[in-house]
């Protein structure tokens, strides 16, 4: 490794000598001996600070500022052409020419430099929408949040999304650092994270990349995320509602999870019966609250007293939030009571209690208590008794 860097002071110590023993030797400008040695060794400075800040240049700002030269150095030509047909003295018309050379030299050398580095974005952005091959093959970014979440890799078996899913190599080193976190709910989330691309590469079919593509520019992972996919033309999946925000602002095509999560849920029209299972008391004094499979809230007026029972409800109103749906409901109290003789009915048959003890000695299993014949324990009255033959009643 000396070797190279050894070499490199060599070759710049020799091109310092030579360019103080040239100026020492010819001495332009008709200057002497010493002060034309100093005109060497300070061009020589100057072409070493160039290499120095040339040397951490792209190739594309190099091409670009070369090109730039040329056009201002051509531009420069002209106007020195058009100063020359004038009658304007010799010594303003060299001082034109040399203005010109050096201003429009000048404009071309940052102009080129810049749009270099533009154009080299550019050809970079085709290059990654090439490989997609087509729009409706974009490829997707994951966001650190959507590999967390997990459901991203339930979505991939159902082959619900098509084209290329990339993985950028920073949001994997933040997914890396939450699982290295000293809390242990974080440390969880980051291995679980690391578990669902482990998951997603696995899937066959699948096109999943990780890319190095990085943005030096952008200070935090989402800023980088944006700025990524606005150069690839590239779709980002998460489910933070911030980086949703903040990318569809710039134009930017995001496919948000607890969306989807929310447009897959079941429309409720009110009117409609369910049947519900009340978990927890709500926030007004007679209400219930239940959840559907997905999630959904149902909050139930005057289920409070009825916790931890399934009832059947009317859906009242639906309501729709920044969260997802509301569901209110009331209690519909002819299915609720005659789901719960229904209940005990089964509980007794499996128990093989009489029905009538159930019931408060009502046979017939109805729930008011009334029978609509005496029981068989009761006597009827002696007065609609038939008397037995040959027995007199007095």
């Amino acid at each position: 490794m000396r070797r190279p860097s050894l070499d490199g002071w060599v070759l710049r110590l020799a091109f310092v000598s030579v360019s103080v023993g040239m100026g020492y030797a010819l001495r332009p400008f008709e200057l002497g001996a010493l002060p034309a040695a100093g005109l060497g060794f300070f061009v020589a400075m100057v072409v070493l600070l160039g290499e120095l800040r040339l040397r951490h240049a792209e190739i594309s700002g190099l091409v670009g500022g070369a090109a730039g030269i040329v056009l201002g150095l051509f531009a420069s030509l002209l106007i020195s052409l058009v100063v020359a047909r004038t009658s304007v003295p010799e010594s303003s018309k060299s001082f034109f020419e040399i203005a010109a050379l050096l201003s429009l030299g000048y404009l071309g050398l940052l102009v080129g430099t810049r749009r270099g580095n533009e154009l080299r974005q550019l050809a970079r952005s085709q290059s990654a929408k090439a490989t997609v091959g087509s729009a409706a093959l974009q490829m997707k970014l994951l966001d650190t949040s959507v590999l967390i979440d997990g459901r991203i890799a339930d979505i991939c078996e159902t082959h619900f999304l098509d084209g290329s899913l990339g993985v950028p190599r920073f949001v994997l080193h933040e997914l890396q650092q939450v699982a290295d976190s000293s809390d242990a709910l974080r440390r969880q989330r980051g291995r679980r994270g690391l578990e669902i691309l482990q998951r997603l590469q696995k899937m066959p079919g699948l096109d999943l990349h990780v890319l190095d593509d990085d943005v030096a520019t952008a200070p935090t992972v989402d800023q980088k995320l944006v700025e990524l996919a606005q150069r690839t033309g590239s779709k980002i999946v998460t489910n933070d509602f911030n980086l949703n925000k903040v990318a569809r602002v710039q134009n930017i095509a995001v496919l948000n999870i607890n969306e989807l999560a929310n447009a897959l849920k079941p429309v409720v029209l009110p009117g409609e019966h369910m049947n519900v299972l009340i978990l927890r008391e709500g926030k007004e004094p007679t209400q219930g609250v239940a959840y559907l499979d997905d999630g959904t809230m149902v909050v139930v007026d005057g289920a409070r007293r009825l916790i931890n029972r399934t009832v059947d409800i009317t859906v009242t109103s639906v309501h729709q939030t920044p969260a997802g749906k509301m569901i209110f409901g009331r209690l519909d109290e002819q299915r609720t009571d005659s789901g719960a003789v229904r209940a005990a009915a089964a509980a007794a048959s499996a128990s093989g209690t009489r029905p009538e003890v159930l019931n408060g000695g009502n046979g017939n299993g109805h729930a008011n208590g009334h029978s609509q014949r005496p029981h068989r324990a009761e006597a009827a009255p002696a007065s609609s008794m038939p008397p037995y033959p040959g027995v007199d009643p007095d």
